[in-house]
């Protein structure tokens, strides 16, 4: 099992492939589908410590485009009406997000509510470009501070 670990996290940090499909799991992760893309990127540091802040930065830039993607299928979702828009949580939650605008979006890092914050953020109609830096902003800290601290709990 280790060897074959090892072997796909070679593979996955060759430096033509490296960064590149970091950028593809942190796009993916940032959809509404269940992937993380933190090992991807805890593995390639691993394997190649000189590419910390190419990884962060690609990883954020993944990651806060593929939150752009679902603030925009949130915005076109808009005229659909689903079944929970009547139930007190739901309600609630709504005014929650009016309340912060496109602030809201800095929650975007949150695992479990932060890719559907996104498209929320969309339906709601929040401004495409604070809405944006604020999901940059809070995914660049979260990639910052996950990474340095796996990092910094497994150095060898």
């Amino acid at each position: 099992m280790q060897t074959w670990l090892n072997s796909l996290l070679a593979l996955l940090a060759l430096p033509e492939f490296g960064l590149s499909t970091l950028f593809a799991a942190a796009f993916v992760s940032a959809t509404l589908l269940p992937i993380g893309s933190e090992p991807a990127l805890f593995g390639l540091l691993k394997l190649n410590p000189d590419l910390f802040w190419s990884a962060i930065l690609v990883a954020t830039a993944g990651n806060t485009l593929g939150g752009m993607l679902d603030w925009w299928m949130g915005y076109e979702a808009h005229h659909v009406v689903d079944k929970y828009s009547k139930s007190r949580h739901h309600m609630k939650a709504l005014d929650f997000l009016e309340r912060l605008g496109p602030r809201a979006c800095l929650l975007a890092w949150l695992p479990v509510v932060g890719d559907p914050l996104c498209a929320v953020a969309g339906w709601l109609r929040m401004p495409f470009w604070p809405c944006t830096g604020y999901m940059l902003v809070g995914k660049f800290l979260r990639y910052l501070a996950m990474t340095t601290a796996l990092l910094w709990m497994f150095p060898h």
